[in-house]
């Protein structure tokens, strides 16, 4: 089973702690995937930190879990798929730092991969897709 990645780096004017809090923020990812996400948990003690946990329905794909594992504000969000979907691994690692003379960077790469010949490609073309343009609106 081959590992496949969505690896996409940008810029934004934004500040750092601002561009966090909105991704950090469930309900927000469901214009950068493109998906209807739902809250299932709160985070303790932060609201979106580790423990909290969202439910994605992505056009064509059984909705699935994920659950934040590791949450360090402004700098990191960590998440796994931990239920309902055909991928066997997924890990989600945002990074975010400071851009010299303002604004702020987002590296955002995504592990996926699945025992289904094939869908691990589609998924990461498609999500690639998605995170790109949904991302490009925020700025």
């Amino acid at each position: 089973m081959r590992a496949h990645h969505v690896h996409v780096r940008r810029d934004f004017d934004l500040p750092v702690a601002e561009l966090f809090d909105h991704l950090a923020e469930h309900e927000n990812l469901a214009a950068v995937f493109g998906a209807r996400v739902e809250r299932l948990r709160d985070g303790d003690p932060e609201r979106n930190g580790v423990g909290s946990c969202r439910r994605l329905h992505a056009p064509g794909l059984p909705a699935f879990e994920e659950t934040v594992t590791q949450y360090v504000a402004p700098e990191l969000i960590v998440y796994r798929i931990t239920k309902g979907a055909p991928l066997d691994d997924h890990e989600g690692v945002m990074r975010f730092s400071a851009r010299p003379g303002g604004g702020s960077h987002l590296d955002y790469d995504i592990l996926l991969a699945s025992r289904i010949p094939g869908l691990a490609p589609l998924v990461k073309l498609v999500l690639t897709a998605r995170v790109k343009r949904g991302l490009a609106a925020l700025d």
